[in-house]
């Protein structure tokens, strides 16, 4: 739905801040900052921070998941008098883990402008040095705190057969490892701590190496790990730039049902079953 523009329209900019190394925070980003009437952020403390750095001082709004109704309100009004509002998170982009769909939702409603600026993202850091072949994958964001939600959660997503990308916060990492690992099983993994921050760290192996190494030291900083899709998706996968008919017929051979074959396929590739049924058809001609 395209926006509508009052007569009084303001600008709001959602403002993806650094996740840990001040310094990349963008210079369009910086522009934005500076120029908006407020800035509604969670933490006013850690905002604050990213501006003395930068030598910007432009007001701070707080705007967390408890307040989030209430400051929502109170930005449109400042959107509505034909201003400019930023929104930004401790650090990312908001409205993907953190607050932000709400106030974004309502301002458009209101015919506000609304203007995207990318920045830092744990989860295609991670992606990035991952290693893992480029394709489709499934962003969760953070599994439910108590251990019997967490593990349905889980195993509501043992089929699937893209790779999985968690974050986790340091005091629950262990229990979701061994979670993972009893109901996905010992796959791929890769895991991303204190990613740009001054003791970054990257693990990889698999959901037990990584557990048993983890578990023998005392775990600190904020998490992102990418876990694998279940073997039986990876032998769908295939080379980098196979043909779809490869790839089908590879699943089908390891035993896998043609529809099934073609399900996965199409959800591997972001394609429609139907898509996956055309390019097949001229190969695999139904039977008279």
């Amino acid at each position: 739905m395209s926006q509508r523009t009052p007569a009084r329209a303001g600008t709001l900019y959602v403002v993806g801040t650094p996740i840990g190394n001040l310094e990349d925070l963008a210079p369009r980003a910086v522009r934005a900052l500076a120029e908006s009437e407020v800035i509604a952020c969670e933490d006013t403390r850690t905002s604050r921070t990213l501006l003395r750095r930068h030598g910007l001082s432009t007001r701070l709004m707080s705007h967390h998941k408890f307040n989030e109704a209430r400051s929502a309100s109170d930005l449109l009004q400042i959107l509505g008098q034909g201003r400019s509002v930023a929104l930004v998170t401790d650090g990312g982009t908001p409205g993907i883990s953190d607050p932000g769909a709400l106030l974004v939702r309502r301002a458009r409603e209101a015919g506000h402008r609304i203007v995207p600026i990318p920045g830092p993202s744990a989860a295609t850091a991670l992606l990035s040095v991952s290693g893992f072949a480029p394709g489709p994958f499934t962003f969760i964001g953070f599994l439910p705190q108590r251990q019997g939600e967490r593990r349905r959660a889980l195993e509501a997503l043992r089929s699937e057969p893209r790779p999985l990308l968690f974050f986790e916060a340091p005091h629950r990492i262990l229990a979701t490892l061994e979670d993972a690992l009893a109901i996905l099983g010992d796959r791929e993994t890769v895991l991303g701590r204190e990613l740009t921050k001054l003791h970054e760290e990257l693990m990889s192996g698999t959901l037990s190496s990584i557990r048993a190494e983890l578990g023998e030291r005392a775990v600190k900083g904020e998490m992102t790990i990418l876990i694998a899709g279940p073997p039986e998706a990876a032998a769908g996968e295939g080379a980098p730039g196979e043909a779809i008919g490869d790839a089908v017929r590879r699943l089908v051979e390891s035993g896998c049902d043609r529809k099934e074959a073609m399900r996965r396929v199409a959800r591997q590739r972001g394609l429609s079953r139907r898509d996956v049924y055309r390019e097949l058809l001229p190969r695999w001609p139904t039977k008279a």
